[in-house]
């Protein structure tokens, strides 16, 4: 039987087919596409119709390799969404969260909630882009939010294309900041103080139901016929499902991301980790990724970009090896979300904090990678502070798992053992609540175990 992963990331997407033989879980990448942001109406935006379009692209990939799956779902970024008017159109723009509309909207809706109490209610950090500053910048700047009629993030709205059924789901709404951890479900409380219609939304779904079958115009399209499943909505969330053991650990969701934390029974609102910057998301079961989201190689790929791709991964990776520069950046600042120029940010920040200028390429990248490591180290020891529990390994997923040198600094930085794999965690995540939806997969710790015996996991010494 084949599953169906469709994993939209903010830089690329791709479609996973996955099935289980002789008990290991068989992947193979049939389709792939790129993502980006584009610049509409003085803002960035995503393409959500030539994104669809992939979608049916892969879609029908399946169909004519005759590897038709049985089920199907969509993962994605979290936070940016959707808001459809009476007729299920989407009302104006849908504008990613780098973008700068969300300036000063932290503090306009702290003026309303103080941040000790959404932090109480929510347990999320702030972050400009949570999607309560996105949607409080709309209603402060259009009509759009008095038309709505539904609220959908990216995956959900995808969804529904798909089978015409629009549901919320938890592990995309615990990132949006509206949503409390004890109810599972959008406070109403938070939504009426900031005057967010609570008609559009709808109490989010767990991970593993049916959305629907596709809808008959689907049907003809692609030339499949399946059942779309809800995914951990959350790309994050389907990653962490993946991390291929049931011991207690520090997880690390390494992309343009790097997602740090561990899982809890339930929510951690203490003071402490509010000041840390610690965020309390939903994992695929209902339990908590109580996590930091640390910049991640967002800063190296703008890098390679901003070089016109003359450098290889791998090359840049080896100047930055080359290197002795001592100077550090904190990854987690602002000036690092989405600059015109990303080296030039790292030299104006190491020139304000006094640091010495940086006089090769390789200089800054030693400057990036060392960085890293050292928020990783941080985050660790805060982590283990404010739990009191302490982890033996980390276990380092995704893409980024690859970067055998960010592994190995990690483990320097940390102190910890160091795991790295599997590379696509995400979609893995995906296909596993698929598997177990279906039946083929028996438990979470039967998915974990084949997890372990289909990917290469390597240890970093």
């Amino acid at each position: 039987m084949y599953y169906l992963a469709v994993d939209i990331g903010a830089s690329s997407g791709r479609h996973i087919l996955g099935y289980v033989r002789d008990g290991k879980i068989e992947i193979e990448e049939v389709y792939r596409f790129k993502n980006g942001n584009v610049k509409r109406n003085g803002h960035l935006c995503w393409e959500l119709d030539r994104l669809f379009d992939e979608i049916k692209n892969g879609m029908k990939k399946c169909a004519e390799l005759g590897k038709k799956p049985a089920y199907m779902g969509i993962d994605c970024f979290g936070v940016d969404f959707v808001l459809l008017d009476k007729n299920n159109e989407i009302l104006g723009d849908t504008v990613a969260y780098r973008d700068s509309r969300t300036d000063g909207m932290p503090e306009a809706v702290y003026a309303k909630i103080p941040y000790d109490t959404l932090y109480a209610r929510t347990g999320v950090q702030t972050q400009r882009f949570n999607s309560i500053y996105q949607l409080y910048s709309i209603k402060t700047t259009s009509d759009n939010l008095e038309k709505a009629e539904r609220y959908l993030h990216i995956a959900e709205y995808f969804n529904y294309l798909l089978t015409g059924v629009q549901k919320n789901e938890f592990t995309m709404t615990s990132t949006t900041q509206m949503m409390n951890l004890e109810t599972k479900d959008f406070d109403t409380e938070i939504l009426s103080t900031l005057g967010f219609p609570s008609k559009i939304f709808t109490k989010p779904e767990m991970p593993g139901i049916v959305v629907g079958k596709l809808t008959d115009s689907m049907q003809a399209e692609t030339g499949l016929d399946c059942t779309v499943l809800l995914a951990p909505a959350h790309d994050t969330a389907s990653a962490v499902m993946a991390v291929p053991t049931t011991e207690p650990c520090i997880y690390i969701s390494s992309g343009t991301w790097s997602l740090m934390g561990t899982v809890l029974p339930k929510m951690n609102g203490s003071l402490a980790g509010r000041d840390a910057g610690m965020t309390n998301e939903g994992a695929h079961d209902g339990q908590i990724r109580y996590l930091k989201n640390i910049m991640g190689l967002w800063i190296i790929q703008s890098i390679k970009k901003e070089l016109h791709d003359e450098y290889s991964f791998g090359q840049l990776c080896d100047m930055a090896i080359a290197s002795e520069y001592p100077g550090k950046i904190d990854v987690n600042d602002d000036m690092f979300l989405a600059p015109e120029s990303m080296l030039d940010a790292i030299r104006t920040y190491l020139a304000q904090k006094g640091e010495a200028a940086p006089e090769a390429l390789g200089d800054i990248l030693h400057c990036v990678y060392h960085s890293l490591a050292q928020s990783y180290g941080e985050t660790v020891r805060e982590i283990e502070s404010i739990t009191g529990n302490a982890y033996d390994a980390i276990h380092i997923i995704g893409g980024g798992s690859q970067d055998n040198y960010l592994s190995q600094l990690t483990a320097e930085y940390t102190g910890k053992a160091v795991y790295a794999g599997p590379i696509e965690a995400t979609a893995i995540g995906n296909l596993m609540m698929q598997m177990l939806a279906s039946g083929e997969l028996k438990s979470i710790d039967e998915a974990k175990a084949t997890v372990s015996e289909s990917f290469p996991i390597i240890q970093i010494q």
